[in-house]
């Protein structure tokens, strides 16, 4: 079994508009293991008289993110002796990251789109990226038939280039993609501000970059991006 005493992952949806959608959705347990993967493009320019073409670059591609979550009720939302439906309490919104949510729009087309997603494993990396494929299966039922347990494949594909990744192992410090922070208790905007840039005077930059509609009250769990300064 996963090693559930580290930091849990987190994906969250990063256009959300409600509470509930900047809180994300906690994995249960972390995975097991992810890859990361990128490619370049290169354009052979082939000359007469020659036996290898000239390769000139044709751009980059961006970085790719798969992984395995698993989600489990079974043990753990039990309520009366009968597990929770695995779908309805946990992968059911990770489904919903992937359909096209009305009140965004896409910078071409004018029309509706997925939301952008924040993958964020403790303090070490996150991943700013759009879920371009997601596999479920269930391994787990109850005696009714309810699914109880879920193993999602998921693969993000980056929409912003930060830096270069973290360090492979997320609990052993990195390079973080994308600051983050974790609200709790008594947090404002106005402190997260100072704590991050010196300048208490600089919410404004956490409350743009996250769309918060309601700056005087955060809801602790919602984890807020911080731009760069």
């Amino acid at each position: 079994m996963p090693d559930t005493s580290c930091s849990k992952a987190r994906i969250v949806n990063i256009d959300g508009q409600t509470d509930e959608e900047k809180q994300g959705i906690e994995c249960l347990f972390n995975p097991k293991e992810y890859a990361f993967s990128k490619s370049n493009t290169w354009q052979p320019d082939p000359k007469a008289g020659h036996d290898m073409p000239q390769l000139s670059f044709g751009g980059g591609q961006p970085s790719t993110l798969q992984m395995e979550l698993l989600f489990d009720t079974y043990a753990i939302d039990r309520n009366g002796g009968k597990a929770a439906d695995v779908r309805k309490v946990y992968t059911d919104k990770v489904w919903k990251l992937m359909l096209v949510d009305k009140r965004l729009k896409d910078s071409k087309s004018d029309k509706g789109r997925p939301p952008r997603v924040l993958f964020q494993w403790g303090t070490a990396w996150s991943f700013i990226a759009v879920i371009t494929s997601l596999q479920q299966k269930f391994t787990l039922f109850d005696v009714d038939g309810t699914p109880v347990r879920a193993t999602l494949t998921v693969g993000f594909q980056q929409v912003e280039d930060k830096a270069e990744l973290g360090a492979q192992n997320p609990t052993s410090g990195g390079i973080a993609l994308e600051r983050v922070w974790t609200v709790t208790d008594g947090d404002t905007l106005a402190w997260i501000a100072y704590k991050e840039y010196g300048d208490s005077t600089q919410w404004r930059l956490i409350a743009d970059a996250n769309r918060l509609t309601s700056v005087r009250h955060l809801v602790p769990g919602t984890v807020l991006a911080v731009p760069h300064g």
